[in-house]
């Protein structure tokens, strides 16, 4: 897939990169804004699936590296977190600020659907008026109840071990241009995310501990501020969100609608053959999207023209 990096200054002398689709498109074409996940990039699978399916719908499509997640390290010593929306806001000006006249629809995946969902409902009524609409797929909606999903059980030694890796490697990196900036010894023993987040997250970012870091960036209690079209996608056997982290459906506002269906995992949302499975919850976002631009009759004729609450052509698996 053709890609077009633009680097952002941020104000406090760091950056972030977007990768642009470099595909044509029509003047006054929809823009799909995505966020990748925990220790993803513009490159990620799902990021491409969704830029693959703006490229068709002749939409110009870009997606948000998070700091030190482009290829490149970032400048400063700090990392990005699951909370912080200061660069998401950034981007969002600026993008608004070149075509007042933009339709912006965004989709944020796992940690990403926590940083939009938090900074949608920060802005509450004030969000920009560019941005029509937001997915949140596989959200990890509570941290602090993710977090102790995945410090456990089959999860710890596989998912989690996986991040810890990559973290610990970051680390190292960032120690030869910053020694000392965190306890390097503490990361290298840490097996879990409360370990993890105790030594560098919290400390870095301006948390008490690990706990404060997790209650304070969690999602969950913005979503009642949310006054944009929301589509929540996750699954009730996603092993980095347990159920009990699922936002209840009755207490969102009108506008936030929930699809949880009992199959998905995280990130996953497979549907058709075995030799042939697409990509289910991709397709849905940009439908969900596209109906909302369309304005059909507000966010219930969205919902119907988009396919209505689940499937597109059947069930995820």
């Amino acid at each position: 897939m053709p890609f077009r990096r633009e680097r952002v200054a941020t104000p406090d002398g760091d950056f972030v990169d977007l990768d642009w689709l470099d595909a044509p498109t029509a003047p006054g074409a929809p823009l799909l804004l995505v966020l990748h996940g925990l220790e993803g990039s513009g490159r990620s699978h799902y990021v491409r699936g969704l830029l693959a399916l703006a490229r068709a719908a002749g939409w110009a499509a870009v997606a948000l590296n998070f700091r030190s997640c482009s290829g490149e390290p970032n400048r400063l010593p700090r990392f990005y977190h699951s909370g912080d929306t200061d660069d998401l806001d950034l981007v969002v000006s600026m993008l608004a600020g070149r075509d007042p006249y933009a339709r912006i629809g965004a989709v944020g995946i796992s940690l990403g659907g926590n940083v939009l969902l938090k900074w949608l409902g920060e802005h509450g009524h004030d969000a920009p008026k560019q941005v029509r609409a937001v997915v949140g797929i596989s959200t990890p909606f509570d941290l602090e109840r993710c977090a102790r999903a995945l410090d456990r059980g089959v999860a710890k030694l596989t998912y989690t071990a996986s991040f810890m890796r990559s973290f610990r490697q970051k680390v190292r990196d960032k120690a030869h241009a910053f020694p000392g900036f965190v306890d390097v010894a503490a990361v290298m023993r840490a097996r879990t995310f409360a370990e993890y987040d105790r030594a560098v997250t919290a400390p870095l970012h301006g948390f008490a501990d690990e706990v404060d870091y997790w209650r304070r960036s969690s999602c969950l209690p913005y979503l009642a501020r949310v006054r944009r079209p929301v589509l929540l996608i996750s699954a009730r056997d996603d092993p980095f969100v347990p159920p009990d982290a699922l936002p209840d459906p009755a207490s969102l506002p009108p506008g936030v609608v929930a699809e949880f269906s009992e199959r998905g995992g995280h990130v996953g949302f497979w549907e058709g053959p075995p030799w042939r499975p697409r990509a289910w919850a991709e397709r849905r976002a940009l439908a969900f999207l596209s109906a909302v631009f369309e304005e059909r009759h507000g966010l219930a004729g969205a919902l119907r023209a988009s396919g209505g609450l689940g499937a597109i052509s059947g069930p995820p698996t």
